[in-house]
């Protein structure tokens, strides 16, 4: 009797635990599969800045930029995933800001997203999405597009080696083709950045690379779950002032309206860059960015007035192209 009892706990325990599991790969590999973008495609999306003049300074264009841009294929997608598209096909679709967020791995760089990697495909053997990778669509688009820029934005996203260190490892990577970048500490104007990347940085200079190390773009971390009142912020970079919203832990309500007071407060001067993420992951620890997106990317096609810098989650054509219009 106690025999039989001891194997009706157990299977009961064992169909638990693979109930538990399922539902653990439902939710965190399967479903993020099924967060796609709009399909559309838009005409004339991949040389949208052919039509901008030569002579207009880099952040006074408005700019489509997609937030965490490698997480097509991250790792625990459902918190993780930021973007349906990878890379090459962002470009295409016109997106020209570029969040990308790098990791030591060896002598590798590989992007990351927090604690988790970005990888090359869905697939669990997929391997790690190195910044060779990346450079490549980089390059290969700008081939075939010459009149176009990649502001390319760099953060170190784990900070396990000395930024240092961190700046060397990049710069290898750079002077592989040094050609396709345009590295200044100077805010360029498009005619001497069409076909380039443009190096950014979310770190300071301690290797001392002075202009190869790129334009600064630094601010601090900012929460805002606390005061949802809370938009953009000034920051002091050097030759120039950063206005930033970044309010990455609100509410879709609470992050529209500091999207839409962050435009309006940003009091730009004529080297100033304003930057206004739309992304947010809400208040919960770990957050789903694919819900907040769906509701927050629909505000934004509806909107009348965008300037600045505009960054998203799960950024699809129409959107950018909503963006880039503007100019």
């Amino acid at each position: 009797m106690k025999t039989k009892r001891f194997w009706k706990i157990t299977r009961r325990i064992l169909c638990g635990v693979l109930l538990t599991a399922l539902a653990a790969l439902l939710t965190l590999y399967v479903i993020p599969l099924t967060e796609t973008v709009d399909p559309t495609q838009v005409e004339g999306s991949a040389d949208w800045m052919a039509a901008v003049a030569d002579e207009r300074l880099l952040n006074t264009v408005t700019l489509p930029g997609t937030h965490d841009s490698a997480t097509c294929y991250a790792q625990l997608g459902f918190f993780s995933k930021c973007q349906a598209l990878p890379i090459a096909e962002q470009l295409e679709a016109g997106y020209r800001y570029l969040d990308i967020r790098l990791a030591l791995d060896g002598e590798n760089l590989i992007l990351a997203h927090g604690f988790t990697n970005c990888k090359t495909g869905p697939l669990p053997w997929d391997g790690a999405l190195k910044l060779d990778d990346v450079l490549a669509q980089c390059d290969a688009f700008l081939a075939e597009h010459p009149t176009e820029v990649i502001v390319f934005a760099v953060k170190q996203e784990r900070g396990e080696e000395p930024v240092a260190a961190f700046q060397a490892a990049l710069d290898r990577c750079i002077q592989k083709k040094p050609e396709r970048w345009l590295l200044t500490d100077k805010m360029p104007c498009l005619g001497e950045a069409r076909g380039k990347l443009v190096l950014m940085r979310r770190y300071g200079d301690e290797a001392g690379l002075g202009a190869r190390a790129g334009l600064p773009l630094l601010w601090q971390t900012q929460y805002g779950s606390e005061d949802p009142s809370l938009n953009t912020v000034r920051e002091e970079n050097g030759d120039y002032a950063l206005w930033i919203q970044d309010r990455y832990e609100y509410d879709a309500e609470e992050k529209w309206a500091a999207f839409t007071a962050g435009m309006e407060n940003a009091d730009c001067g004529e080297r100033d860059i304003a930057l206004h993420f739309l992304s947010t992951k809400g208040t919960a620890a770990y957050g789903h960015p694919y819900f907040y997106a769906e509701r927050l990317n629909k505000l934004l096609l509806e909107e009348h007035t965008l300037r600045g810098w505009i960054v998203v989650d799960f950024g699809s054509a129409r959107i950018a192209e909503k963006i880039y219009r503007m100019n």
